[in-house]
C-alpha cells in the first residue's frame, strides 16, 4: 500500500514485546540490521544478539537485557524501514514506555550510542530498584481511569502504594507498587465489577514510586547523554504531547521511571491531528492492538521482520 507520511506515525514497543528469535531473520535478511546487532554488540562489550536470537528466554526477560534488546531491534528496523522508503517521515513518532527511546532515536534526538547506553543504564538500574523494593503488577480489564485512580488511592497504605501504571487502551490498565497493595486493588477491582484481574509475573514494579530509588543515578545518565531537539514531534508518555526542548526531554525521561504511561491519551493526541495510520517498528504486534483498540478506524501495520515489509513497501 502506498502510505502518505502526512497521516503515518511510527510507534516503538516496550517490555512484553520480546521474545527469542527476535531480529534474526531481519539481520540475516537486511546488512544494515545486521551492522545495528553487531555495533550494538561491540558498544555493551558483550553478545546480546546471542542472547536475543538463543535466548535463555529467562535471561532475555531479565530487564537489564529486555530493555537494550528491545531498543536495537527497533532501530535495526528502523533503519531498515529508512533505507526501504526514505521518503517516508512520519508527523510524529511515539514509544510506549522503554520504546521512547526509540521514538526519541527516530526523531532524530538521540543518537544510538548513547541511546544504547541509557537504556542498559536504565535496565540496570530498574533491577537494583526491583531488588530493593520488591513490588507486582496487575492487569485490569473492564474499568476507567477514574474508578481504577479511586481503588489505587483505597488500596494504598504508607509505605505499601499502588498507582495506575500504564493507560493502555479504554478498558486496558496496568497497576503498579508494592505487593500488599496490588494485591488488594485487584480485590477492590472484582468488586467493582472488572471484567477481568490478572496479576503479573514480574518483581519490578515500573512507573510506581518504588522505582523512585533509581532516579537520581538515571537522572545523572540522561544529563551526560546527547540529546537534541527532535526533528518531528515525539509524544511524551509521561504528559501524551510532544516533547519541546532538550531539558523537557531530560526531566521527561527521568519522570517516566515513577510515572504513568499515558499511552491512551498520546494515541488520542495523535489522532486528534489527523494520524490514521500506526507503524509498530520494532518486535511484535502489541501496540496495533491498542490502536484498534483506542482508535478502531486506523490503519496499523508490523514493520518488524521480513514478512512485514510487502505492505510497506509494495512488495
Amino acid at each position: 500500500m502506498t502510505l502518505d507520511p502526512k497521516i503515518s506515525a511510527f510507534l516503538f514497543p516496550g517490555q512484553g514485546s520480546q521474545t527469542v528469535g527476535m531480529g534474526h531473520d531481519l539481520a540475516s535478511s537486511h546488512p544494515i540490521a545486521r551492522q545495528t546487532f553487531a555495533q550494538a554488540d561491540s558498544l555493551l562489550g558483550f553478545p546480546l544478539t546471542n542472547l536475543m536470537w538463543e535466548g535463555p528466554e529467562a535471561e532475555l526477560n531479565n530487564t537489564l537485557n529486555t530493555q537494550p534488546a528491545l531498543y536495537v531491534h527497533s532501530v535495526a528496523a528502523l533503519r531498515v524501514l529508512s533505507a526501504l522508503v526514505p521518503d517516508l517521515k512520519p508527523v510524529a513518532v511515539a514509544g510506549h514506555s522503554l520504546g521512547q527511546f526509540s521514538a526519541l532515536t527516530a526523531a532524530g534526538a538521540l543518537p544510538f550510542e548513547a541511546g544504547l547506553r541509557l537504556v542498559r543504564r536504565r535496565g540496570e538500574l530498574m533491577q537494583a530498584a526491583g531488588q530493593a523494593n520488591p513490588g507486582g503488577m496487575a492487569a485490569i480489564l473492564g474499568l476507567d481511569i477514574p474508578t481504577l485512580e479511586d481503588i489505587c488511592a483505597r488500596a494504598s497504605t504508607t509505605g505499601a502504594t499502588v498507582q495506575v501504571a500504564n493507560d493502555n487502551c479504554p478498558g486496558q490498565v496496568v497497576l503498579s507498587g508494592t505487593r500488599a497493595a496490588v494485591e488488594r486493588a485487584v480485590v477492590l477491582a472484582k468488586e467493582a465489577g472488572a471484567r477481568r484481574s490478572v496479576q503479573l509475573a514480574v518483581s519490578v514494579a515500573p512507573h510506581s514510586a518504588l522505582m523512585a530509588s533509581a532516579q537520581d543515578e538515571f537522572a545523572a545518565a540522561v544529563a551526560a547523554a546527547g540529546i537534541e531537539i527532535p526533528a518531528v514531534p515525539v509524544v511524551c508518555n509521561v504528559c501524551a504531547r510532544p516533547l519541546e526542548s532538550v531539558a523537557e526531554i531530560r526531566t521527561n525521561l527521568v519522570a517516566q521511571l515513577t510515572s504513568r504511561v499515558r499511552w491512551t491519551e498520546s494515541l488520542e493526541w495523535l489522532g486528534a491531528r489527523g494520524v490514521t495510520t500506526f507503524l509498530e517498528v520494532g518486535p511484535g504486534t502489541v501496540l496495533a492492538g491498542l490502536v484498534r483498540r483506542t482508535l478502531p478506524d486506523s490503519v496499523t501495520l508490523p514493520f518488524g521482520a521480513p514478512p512485514d515489509f510487502a505492505a510497506v513497501v509494495g512488495g
